[in-house]
């Protein structure tokens, strides 16, 4: 059944993709998109900047694979998460060499590196959502379609000069993650650090698109380009926050039925509401003897 469920989720999938590539245009990379506020060169670098601003994902994401290995410090209760998150961490590496490599000299060629690393992060982020909020299974035997589906976006981009595959690639998580952080029950606590990090991308965005007003505003300071890349590096460090403080939630009630409760209890001058209950089905809960 599982099995069957599966692959319907990847059918349906797949053919809304190749309804969007009908109905769409093509969106070719513009190479304006290289040219960023901030070109000083300090120490020999070029474009100093926007370079060493990588560097706190090369931090994290060494540490996020450290806590994912050192006595499973992450508590992770299956394979298929670690797996997860190790792909996570590996991208977040990655991204500080690959954006630091493109940002010594833009162009489409080293781009490439750039945006690699990137969905491998977006991907395995998301077979990890499915694996806690979905089903367990389903969202392991995801892993591998989902990173191949990213590496695939952008080898598209690279040969046909077609963004499309690879803005559904960045954006569906950017939408579909905040929105089942809400609705869905998560197996485990801290549901609300997903949020906090889906905010910080969102900030990240604002500032990539602002690059050369923010560099204005701040009177040749610092660009947005580069604060986007600070505000970016945000996201895994509020993850890994909320892997090293989060349970496993008993009662496994969504951010949805927790904020109505909580409304409510409000509304009613803070008397207990007992109108709403969850049950939790997934974990077993063993009693003392």
């Amino acid at each position: 059944m599982r099995n069957k469920r599966c692959m319907l989720v990847w059918g349906v999938a797949i053919l809304c993709f190749i309804v969007l590539m009908i109905i769409t245009p093509k969106i070719p990379q513009s190479e304006e998109y290289h040219n960023f506020a901030d070109q000083r060169q300090f120490f020999g670098i070029p474009n100093f900047l926007n370079v060493v601003s990588n560097f706190p994902f090369f931090v994290i994401g060494v540490i996020g694979l450290i806590l994912c290995y050192y006595r499973n410090y992450f508590r992770l209760r299956a394979q298929g998460e670690l797996w997860g998150w190790t792909c996570f961490f590996v991208g977040i590496a990655a991204v500080a060499f690959g954006s630091s490599y493109y940002h010594l000299k833009p162009n489409d060629a080293r781009l490439v590196w750039d945006r690699l690393p990137m969905t491998v992060a977006f991907t395995s982020i998301f077979s990890i959502f499915i694996i806690e909020r979905v089903d367990e299974r389903i969202g392991t035997l995801s892993i591998f379609p989902l990173l191949l589906t990213g590496v695939v976006s952008v080898i598209y981009w690279w040969f046909f000069d077609d963004l499309r595959p690879y803005a559904l690639v960045q954006f569906v998580p950017c939408i579909a993650i905040p929105l089942m952080t809400i609705l869905l029950p998560s197996m485990y606590t801290h549901s609300l650090y997903w949020l906090w990090a889906a905010a910080f991308y969102l900030i990240a965005k604002v500032e990539e698109a602002a690059d050369k007003s923010i560099y204005k505003w701040t009177h040749h300071i610092v660009s947005g380009h580069t604060l986007k890349h600070l505000f970016a590096a945000m996201v895994p460090v509020f993850l890994t926050l909320m892997l090293a403080k989060r349970v496993i939630e008993i009662e496994r009630p969504s951010l949805f039925q927790t904020w109505r409760i909580s409304w409510t209890k409000v509304k009613e001058n803070g008397e207990t509401v007992e109108n709403y209950s969850y049950t939790y089905t997934s974990v077993s809960v063993e009693e003392s003897q």
